[in-house]
């Protein structure tokens, strides 16, 4: 899979708040379908339809022992997208940085002129 197709993956399984708190939960560590679907207010059916985005993301991975299915985080999907994010935000601080910089210059020039 290409990283792009890898990065929509994931944030389009982000995007969701419920999909959002199965991550933070499983971010605690390993947990049941049914832990994981305990605290939230929809059938386990959904929960299973949200755990299926979740592992087709790469977000998280599943393993059955016995009748029970038990759901681990993957690091290494969401290290991904948070290197997209840092990389975009380092972009912005920078443009930023360069407006401020820019604005300062034009503020004093501005408190010259009318100091003349």
């Amino acid at each position: 899979m290409l990283a792009a197709e890898t990065l929509d993956r994931t944030f389009h399984a982000l995007a969701d708040p419920t999909r959002r708190a199965m991550v933070q939960r499983l971010a605690r560590g390993p947990a049941s379908v049914s832990e994981l679907a305990k605290p939230l207010s929809i059938s386990l059916p959904a929960v299973v339809q949200h755990l299926q985005v979740l592992e087709a993301s790469g977000v998280v991975r599943t393993e059955k022992i016995g009748r029970v299915r038990t759901c681990h985080i993957e690091a290494k999907a969401l290290s991904a997208a948070e290197r997209w994010i840092t990389e975009r935000r380092a972009l912005w601080e920078r443009r930023l940085d360069r407006l401020g910089a820019y604005l300062d210059e034009t503020s004093d020039e501005d408190e010259k002129r009318e100091m003349k």
